[in-house]
């Protein structure tokens, strides 16, 4: 029996848990704020890949995170010029304002860690290809492959 009645729901919430709990322990127990975090990463990330590599990336997420991915979409704006590792943490720092103070670029790295762990490599070096230099070092490891 399933929690939901529909499996594909139910294999996405448990994705999406696995998820929260390895983004919570990069940056602390508080399942809300690693909610909110893997969604403003994910969003600020969206806005800054090319339209086409960011729906390839959307294709690999679990279906309740696809859902905070694309929220606030607006496909006119992107990509964004974000070209600074500086700027792309200050827009994440942006997007939790309200939240408990937390460190911008942790959770960010956490994030990046666990979409990294889950999804495709060969997707996951795509969408890291597609950014400047500054701003794949925010992957986890990223030093060791730039070299």
């Amino acid at each position: 029996m399933t929690a939901t009645g529909l499996e594909i729901f139910d294999k996405s919430l448990q994705t999406t848990n696995i998820w929260l709990k390895e983004i919570s322990e990069g940056i602390g127990p508080d399942r809300q704020l690693a909610w909110r975090a893997l969604g403003v990463v994910l969003r600020t990330l969206r806005d800054r890949l090319p339209a086409d590599e960011s729906a390839h990336l959307a294709a690999q997420l679990p279906l309740i995170v696809r859902g905070a991915y694309y929220d606030q979409y607006r496909p006119a704006v992107q990509p964004m010029t974000i070209r600074s590792r500086e700027e792309f943490v200050q827009c994440v720092a942006d997007g939790l304002q309200g939240e408990r103070p937390v460190d911008p670029d942790a959770v960010t790295r956490s994030v990046l860690r666990v979409v990294g762990h889950h999804i495709d490599p060969g997707e996951t070096e795509k969408v890291r290809q597609s950014l400047p230099k500054d701003l794949r070092m925010l992957w986890p490891d990223s030093e060791a492959r730039e070299q």
